[in-house]
């Protein structure tokens, strides 16, 4: 005990000390350690859960592959059965066969003018309402601020020169 004394440590601060250590590394324990333990649980499992659904999708997509892959292979047998008939059948059967290609690629190609016809006229129609609105938008700016004669003329001027200048592009 002296020796203990000498160095000045003292018995009871000691002993308090340790208990006040041990309450807090108690507390710690269940108000940290715990909480943090259980985050990093839970975020582990997202990332296991995570790497599984990528490995599902993984495994999905090769099955999708060898799906394809195979219904490319009966396609070009089916294909190439096709072309051994028609060349079988004649000159006669082609001369068909191109004037029934060339009367559906026009019904195609007047679809996709009028689809195209459309989405442009569409197109023109949302320019024009947004330029109405822009307009509306600069009118009331305009009406909302009183305006003096110098003021208003720096407007009109500003108008012409970024009409002149849109003109020019």
């Amino acid at each position: 005990m002296e020796g203990i004394d000498e160095l000045g440590v003292s018995l009871p601060t000691l002993i308090a000390q340790v208990i006040n250590f041990g309450i807090l590394f108690l507390l710690l324990y269940l108000v940290a350690y715990r909480p943090i333990m259980r985050m990093f649980d839970e975020r582990s499992k997202k990332i296991k859960d995570s790497v599984d659904q990528a490995e599902y999708i993984k495994e999905q997509v090769a099955r999708t592959e060898e799906e394809a892959e195979k219904r490319i292979e009966t396609a070009s047998k089916e294909g190439q059965e096709l072309v051994a008939r028609a060349v079988k059948t004649g000159e006669e059967v082609r001369q068909k066969a191109e004037v029934g290609a060339k009367a559906e690629a026009e019904v195609l190609i007047q679809r996709a003018r009028s689809d195209i016809q459309r989405e442009r006229d569409e197109a023109i129609d949302d320019v024009r309402k947004a330029f109405a609105d822009l307009m509306v938008q600069a009118a009331e700016k305009v009406i909302d601020r009183s305006l003096d004669k110098e003021a208003h003329r720096e407007i009109i001027e500003k108008v012409l020169e970024e009409s002149i200048t849109f003109k020019k592009k």
